[in-house]
């Protein structure tokens, strides 16, 4: 799958964006027909420390899912969301299935 990864007001380093890839590569796993990813990596200039923010949309045919995680790093919001768009995933390929 194609993941178009954005960083917001830094430069992400490749590592991160191969980290970012990998992770969304497990999405094909659970829901094939995804057309493509983007990835949008911003930080807020807060003294938070959670001030690192991860948002993922995923382009599924006739749909899209939208992600949003704000974390310490980028690596945890990855793994979070990935998490969430797993659960969305296997959802709508449950209800594909049911009206077949």
């Amino acid at each position: 799958m194609k993941v178009n990864t954005q960083s917001v007001n830094f430069n992400a380093d490749q590592k991160l964006i191969d980290f970012i890839q990998q992770r969304m590569d497990k999405l094909d796993m659970y829901y094939d027909k995804v057309i493509k990813s983007d990835v949008f990596l911003k930080v807020e200039n807060t003294s938070n420390k959670e001030n690192k923010i991860f948002e993922a949309k995923v382009s599924v045919p006739g749909d899209s899912f939208v992600v949003k995680k704000q974390c310490k790093t980028f690596e945890e919001g990855a793994d979070m969301a990935v998490a969430s768009l797993e659960r969305q995933l296997k959802k709508r390929k449950e209800k594909l299935r049911a009206h077949l």
